[in-house]
This record gives C-alpha cells, sequence and structure tokens, in this order.
C-alpha cells in the first residue's frame, strides 16, 4: 500500500464532518407552514447578506452556512428558473426541479472537488387553489429529502426541531408560526435569545402570481410582542 493512502470511505467521511462543522456554526433558520402559506425565520444579523430569497413565482430559498456558496446557489436557481420559464412555461418551473437540480450539484460538489460547499439549503414552493406545499431540504452531499410542517437548520438544528415537534400546529395562522419560530430560537440560542436581528419572509397563497414577500422588523415586532420565552 503505498505511503500516505487515504481509503475513499476515509475521505468522504472527513469531507462530512468538515461541512457539518461549518454548517454547525452558522446562525439557526426555521422554516414553518402556516393555514394561509409558508414563514421562514432565520437569526441574521445582517442588513444586506440575506439568507431568505425568491426564486420564482411561488418558490423561495432559505439557507444556512458559507454566504458566498449559497449565494452561487440561489443565483443559479434563479437563473434556471428563468430559463425554463422563457423557454417552455410558468408552470414548468417547480421547486422539485430545483431541489432536483441543488442535488445533483451539491453532490458533484462534494464527490469531485477537494473542499465541499458548507451549505444547508430549503427549497419551498406555496400550493395554489388548495393544492399542497412542498418543502425540499438539501444538504452539502446533495441528499434531498421532502419535508412536512417545519424545518430547522443551521446551528442547534436538533434543539430547534425538538421545541418545533412540541408545539407545532397545522392549522395555526401566520402570527402564531411567528411567535413559535421565536420562541423556539429563544430555547436553542446559547444565551436563551436569538441575535440581534431576525430576518423574515413569507410565501403567501393568496398575493397573486409573486408570492413572496419580506416582512419589516416593526410588523415582526407587532406579531410577536406576546411571545413567551
Amino acid at each position: 500500500m503505498p505511503f500516505g493512502y487515504v481509503s475513499p470511505e476515509q475521505i468522504t467521511k472527513d469531507k462530512a464532518d468538515f461541512a457539518r462543522k461549518g454548517i454547525a456554526r452558522g446562525r439557526p433558520l426555521v422554516v414553518l407552514e402556516y393555514t394561509e402559506g409558508i414563514a421562514f425565520v432565520a437569526d441574521n444579523p445582517s442588513t444586506h447578506l440575506h439568507k431568505i430569497g425568491e426564486l420564482y413565482d411561488r418558490i423561495a430559498l432559505a439557507a444556512v452556512g458559507r454566504v458566498s456558496e449559497f449565494e452561487n446557489l440561489r443565483v443559479a436557481g434563479v437563473r434556471l428558473a428563468d430559463i425554463r420559464g422563457y423557454s417552455y412555461g410558468r408552470e414548468d418551473v417547480t421547486s422539485r426541479s430545483i431541489a432536483t437540480f441543488y442535488s445533483q450539484t451539491l453532490g458533484q460538489i462534494f464527490m469531485q472537488e477537494p473542499k465541499p460547499y458548507e451549505v444547508e439549503l430549503c427549497v419551498a414552493e406555496v400550493g395554489l387553489d388548495g393544492a399542497s406545499n412542498a418543502l425540499y431540504h438539501v444538504v452539502f452531499d446533495g441528499t434531498y429529502v421532502d419535508r412536512k410542517g417545519f424545518l430547522a437548520m443551521g446551528g442547534q438544528s436538533d434543539e430547534l426541531t425538538a421545541e418545533l415537534q412540541r408545539d407545532y400546529d397545522e392549522g395555526m395562522d401566520l402570527d402564531a408560526a411567528l411567535r413559535l419560530a421565536l420562541r423556539a430560537l429563544r430555547q436553542a440560542g446559547p444565551q436563551g435569545e436569538p441575535g440581534s436581528r431576525l430576518e423574515v419572509a413569507v410565501l403567501e397563497r393568496d398575493r397573486g402570481r409573486r408570492a413572496f414577500r419580506r416582512l419589516p422588523e416593526e410588523d415582526v415586532a407587532s406579531r410577536t410582542a406576546d411571545a413567551t420565552p
């Protein structure tokens, strides 16, 4: 056996551990379905670098990890959606097709590049005319799964998931969803508090073709004023 040989299994394990550690250092993010759409709540101190963004009419991306890497993925997703919508039709742009694209891209990077992307993504699509929503959770090695109800990513994701599992109700409205997200971030935070600023956005079912909307801090504060720690 040549000197310095490292088995493929060990290389894969080292890459996975590296990516997980990088993601775990990131501030957490919560995605919640509510009666009229999907809410995204991220612990994000920056006012310029967004962790949540619109991809297409009724589709949004939420991400944690290395900002430069998930921003590259966001831009690629927007381009893919625009090209498919222009070449075929707007109805042909789906969250599943974009999540599959991200899965293939991240899987290729993980297997072929020396350093994997330190990112974790949620591709979400709000249902139209009574159709169900879609939440796709895509991780650093290209694995992706369909989620229902809620999703937590980033640092303290296990603690956040436990908090959401305990109190989540599929019939709650937007105010209740935001209060639950804030309580979960408080409970999971290292000092019992989220960061100094929350980035909040929604996909609203009845908003029209462009379902994505960011919520200003004042609106979030008024909706979560009675959230208990």
